[in-house]
């Protein structure tokens, strides 16, 4: 190996996110072609996940560095979704079993191959949805990444839409009672925007439960919330004001 490729090799290796992955579309924007990324592979400086897609030999990937890199490498906007985003926030009492999930919202993007690895420290969970038209986001630095997230309102109310195959909504309600600061101006944003009549109904019957002092602030009149009865679960209480059957535990919990 030349001077010049050891040179460049260890300039990447220095400056590749550590746990993270290196896109080979982005290597060669950056000057690595294939013949010299695939000799670094051979030298075992490198090692392939999947098509593409390549990480520094002994590391152990983080997903949030890797989805951290497909966004910066590629120009993407995956971000961190649901209980994911609430965790990072400090707001939890959702606890799964075995390897943590990493709830990521990909939109209307084809899910690639390596989200599905399992090889990382978090198992990657995608989903997409298209209810809503203007979702909230921002930006958040763990573990020395930055990584796009819902904000606490947005990543709520995808809870409640992955209800209840992906959560109950006794723990939801649980993490709920702790939502104290939530803004009511982006309350209010997402619920007139956002599609789903089941996600609105929920969350206004929950936030009435709770009492939070914020809820004096959304104006429902502005709210559609439609009129035909849901029923959220079987063999619950029916709840006439919003028309919704929510589980007998949770009418009953104060």
């Amino acid at each position: 190996m030349s001077i010049e490729q050891k040179n460049k090799i260890n300039l990447l290796l220095l400056s590749a996110t550590p746990k993270g992955l290196l896109f080979s579309e982005w290597l060669k924007k950056n000057g690595y072609s294939d013949q010299l990324i695939k000799r670094y592979r051979e030298s075992g400086w490198l090692e392939m996940l999947s098509k593409g897609v390549m990480y520094r030999s002994g590391d152990s990937l983080s997903a949030y560095a890797a989805l951290s890199c497909y966004n910066e490498q590629l120009g993407k906007r995956f971000r961190v979704a649901a209980h994911s985003a609430l965790e990072l926030f400090g707001f939890n009492h959702y606890v799964p079993m075995g390897k943590p999930l990493l709830m990521v919202e990909h939109g209307k993007h084809r899910v690639p191959a390596w989200m599905r690895n399992d090889v990382f420290d978090r198992v990657i969970k995608p989903f997409s949805s298209d209810t809503f038209s203007e979702p909230q986001t921002t930006k958040v630095v763990i573990d020395d990444v930055e990584l796009l997230v819902s904000t606490p309102e947005q990543a709520f109310l995808e809870c409640l839409l992955l209800a209840p195959q992906q959560y109950s909504y006794m723990d939801l309600f649980y993490i709920m009672e702790q939502l104290t600061t939530l803004r009511p101006e982006m309350v209010q944003r997402l619920l007139e925007t956002t599609k789903s009549l089941k996600v609105k109904r929920m969350f206004l019957y929950m936030v009435e439960k709770t009492g939070h002092y914020w809820q004096d602030a959304i104006d429902t009149s502005k709210i559609e919330l439609g009129t035909s009865k849901l029923q959220l679960t079987k063999n619950g209480i029916y709840v006439s004001k919003y028309k919704i059957t929510v589980p007998k535990e949770l009418n009953e919990y104060e």
